[in-house]
């Protein structure tokens, strides 16, 4: 799924009242919550309260994040019955029941739930669950009544979507009527039972969007709804519940999936207080998302023009009307079935159809459901139920096949029933045999003359000899689009010195522009640089296997004859031009630097824990820092990276590489290196970033400390302001000042095990929480330790890297 626009509830529209300085989280049969008074999870992440909304503004009963700035709304209790004024009042009865009453003590909204219990509570979950229990049980998560199991237009993290087939109670999404209207709208979201259960988006009771049956990782129809590092999802379906939900694996998380006014559902995920809400997934997302959009056996594929055509074997049933793109009566078989003689045909690649006239069984296997269907003239097609460790399970459908789609590499096996004419569909064992024969063949060779072609030109008037390598693992590793030479130089005018932005231990970089007018950063290995092959290499390998806001974008490489690297262009250049040249040091006021501060921290948090690799940067600095043209920072130059697989932590290495100033103690000395080394980094990065000064080379007429020391310093003495910079000092928020400083100092311990994680780190940069003290920083005095390390024989080689402008 893609993302198209953001929506989010705007702040004008809602009035939310402030939290009351005795907020609780809870209330009794002797208490209540009137206008202007609010219920506050234990946690501080919602918050009940009362909030106007629509014109003229009514009053509504709802729960909202606390801590994001921008008011969202993630609940209403009263949709249907607004209040007209500030006279709403909340309490629970003797009988477990919360009501709300209005100015006139009428009930205006009620919970519903007379159950008897000796002291019940309502309480505020940090989920943003409000539930009622009774206080003198023995169980806490014995819940009587939960908003949870009542979901306006928000689905949150441990919400079930789906049925209680007991009860045959229902928990769905209804949207909002518009924006600023919370009263139910056109729109719901529900778990359809009939058949095989399938997620329906539907606008009234018309289907809408259909997300197709769970595969035993995902809906059929929703490719992109992958397993990832954020979120757990699950499906579960047994005799008594039947229901659909996520959890957030990911603690510092916050997201939420929202059921628009418009009929969209979207998946939001709270950045920071400078991006706000954005867009991670949508639905539906292109015309093929539209329920039965080419009719019965039709197919729809929406990188093909039209985007309608029949599945093989099948025809228009009214051709006139596909000739004027009208595709709403779909398609018919060719030649008519004859039960007994019939056969089946495999469709591979494609969301199963809708599945409200199935059958299914669990414990069968593929070759069980085929025999089953060949029996019953009135089965259509087959499935596998679950497409993991090779499949399992039988899914069969009893009517027409509609809503069918096609994708390029995802999707599954369909095995549809058709006519014995229609044999010439299936290959027969000489005409597979002969197809695997051909394309082993053809594949092999191509891939020879590939490799040999590459070989030729790579190792051709090479200067650079590197024994341990061959081309052909070379090529192995490169895993990414290959530029030609021709078309590099080009774009950079064939490396003239007008398009070069710097220099540094990998080589020279230039600027280019491709045909198309794309903006690239082109990274060529000097043949005397100290970086080789192997940081060359290294960089494709880790690069090119991440995808994050925070990190460079590699394009892709080119290894005639020299070896290069194609980046997306960064105008803004790297963060050490903007903190430590006078000229433009003006243009990075607070506001920027503290979204700088947040942005390499999330990407750091991403190479230690959430990217498929475990991953080391081992350079983390000002100058591997490149902004974009919105200033936001990219993490740059994985040369010197390094990965980890399963539960490794840390390593040692022989060859310390790196740069002075940023590496931590125990990898400087001891070529000890872990997620830590990178933290350590991050620390001085930013002390930097609020000073303006290196840490490399401080000098102050007090004292003989680097800048760590300097800033441990008055941090111990209560004057960590005199640290910032003056052109910061003058823009910043004093409290988001000293919170970096405080965060900065935690990060450069002189321990590893002392120092926060990155994700501790983000979370901490992101909320109000109380921080630790921290401890002496390593490297209290750097300069004698290093020249005392210098002046004995070193086991370990150390490089340094030199530090240049992009």
């Amino acid at each position: 799924m893609k993302a198209f626009v953001v929506l989010s509830m705007c702040p004008v529209l809602f009035s939310c009242n402030a939290l009351l300085s005795n907020a609780l989280d809870t209330i009794t049969t002797n208490q209540s919550i009137r206008d202007g008074e609010n219920l506050l999870s234990a946690g501080g992440t919602f918050e009940l309260g009362f909030f106007s909304a629509g014109n003229p503004p009514k009053r509504y009963l709802g729960i909202w994040y606390k801590k994001i700035t921008t008011t969202t709304i993630v609940w209403v209790a009263n949709r249907v019955a607004p209040l007209a004024d500030a006279s709403g009042t909340l309490r629970i009865t003797s009988h477990g029941s919360l009501v709300l009453l209005n100015g006139n003590g009428s009930d205006i909204w009620s919970s519903n739930s007379t159950i008897l219990v000796r002291n019940p509570v309502a309480q505020l979950l940090d989920s943003g669950n409000l539930v009622v229990r009774d206080a003198d049980g023995s169980d806490p998560n014995n819940v009587l009544w939960q908003s949870f199991d009542y979901p306006t237009d928000t689905f949150l993290a441990g919400m079930k979507i789906g049925w209680n087939r007991t009860s045959g109670f229902n928990r769905y999404l209804t949207s909002w009527k518009s924006i600023d209207d919370p009263s139910p709208g056109n729109f719901t979201y529900q778990i359809d039972p009939n058949g095989y259960p399938q997620l329906l988006l539907k606008q009234g009771s018309d289907i809408k969007f259909r997300s197709g049956p769970w595969n035993g990782l995902r809906w059929s129809g929703t490719p992109n709804l992958n397993p990832n590092p954020y979120y757990r999802y699950e499906f579960v379906l047994n005799e008594e519940e039947m229901y659909y939900r996520y959890e957030l694996l990911n603690s510092s998380v916050i997201t939420r999936k929202l059921l628009m006014p418009n009929g969209m559902v979207q998946r939001f995920t709270w950045i920071d207080r400078t991006h706000g809400w954005t867009l991670y997934l949508t639905a539906p997302i292109d015309q093929c998302d539209n329920y039965a959009s080419c009719g019965v056996y039709g197919t729809c594929r929406v990188d093909t023009s039209p985007v309608c055509r029949c599945l093989k074997g099948f025809v228009p049933r009214f051709s006139q009307e596909w000739d004027i793109l009208d595709w709403s009566n779909g398609c018919v078989r060719r030649n008519p079935l004859d039960c007994e003689k019939d056969i089946f045909v495999k469709y591979s690649w494609v969301k199963l159809p809708d599945t409200r006239s199935s059958w299914f069984n669990e414990s069968m296997n593929l070759q069980e459901c085929k025999v089953v269907c060949m029996k019953n003239c009135s089965c259509m097609a087959y499935s596998n139920l679950d497409i993991r460790n090779g499949g399992s399970g039988c899914l069969l459908w009893f009517s027409e096949l509609i809503d069918i789609r096609e994708y390029n590499n995802y999707g599954q096996d369909l095995y549809i029933r058709m006519a014995a004419s229609e044999s010439a569909l299936l290959p027969s064992p000489q005409k597979k045999h002969k197809l695997v024969m051909g394309l082993a063949v053809s594949f092999g060779s191509a891939f020879l003359i590939l490799v040999l072609i590459i070989c030729v030109r790579q190792c051709k008037k090479k200067k650079m000899e590197i024994p341990e390598d061959n081309c052909e693992n070379q090529k192995k590793d490169l895993e990414l689009p290959l530029f030609d030479l021709s078309t590099v130089a080009l774009a950079t005018s064939y490396f003239s010195t007008d398009n070069k932005l710097g220099e540094g231990g990998f080589g020279p970089v230039y600027k280019g522009v491709l045909r198309g007018g794309q903006e690239i950063a082109v990274k060529m290995l000097s043949r005397n640089s100290r970086q080789g092959l192997h940081e060359f290499k290294n960089e494709v390998l880790y690069v090119s296997k991440l995808q994050h806001r925070n990190l460079v974008k590699l394009l892709g490489c080119c290894i005639e004859e020299e070896n290069i690297l194609i980046y997306e262009f960064m105008p803004n250049g790297s963060l050490d031009s903007f903190l430590f040249d006078p000229t433009q040091r003006e243009q990075l006021d607070w506001s920027a630097c503290f979204n700088i501060i947040n942005g390499i921290a999330r990407g750091l948090l991403y190479l230690h824990q959430d990217s498929r690799l475990r991953i080391i940067h081992r350079d983390v600095k000002a100058s591997n820092v490149l902004l974009d043209y919105e200033m936001n920072p990219k993490l740059s130059d994985f040369g010197l990276a390094k990965s980890f697989t399963g539960n490794e932590t840390q390593a040692n290495t022989n060859r310390v590489v790196g740069t002075y100033g940023y590496m931590s103690p125990e990898y400087a000395l001891d070529g000890v290196f872990s997620t830590k080394s990178d933290v350590f980094s991050y620390g001085v990065l930013v002390l930097e970033i609020v000073s303006r000064k290196r840490n490399r080379g401080f000098h102050h007429p007090d004292h003989d400390h680097n800048l760590l020391g300097h800033a441990w310093r008055l941090f111990t003495e209560g004057r960590s302001m005199q640290l910032l910079d003056q052109l910061v000092a003058n823009s910043c928020s004093t409290s988001e000042a000293l919170r970096s400083i405080h965060i900065g100092l935690l990060c450069v311990q002189r321990c590893p095990d002392d120092r926060p994680s990155m994700s501790t780190v983000v979370m901490m940069l992101g909320s109000d929480i109380e921080l630790p003290l921290p401890k002496e920083p390593g490297f209290f005095n750097e300069r004698n330790l290093l020249q005392e390390n210098t002046s004995q024989s070193q086991p370990n080689e150390m490089t340094m890297t030199v530090l240049y402008a992009r």
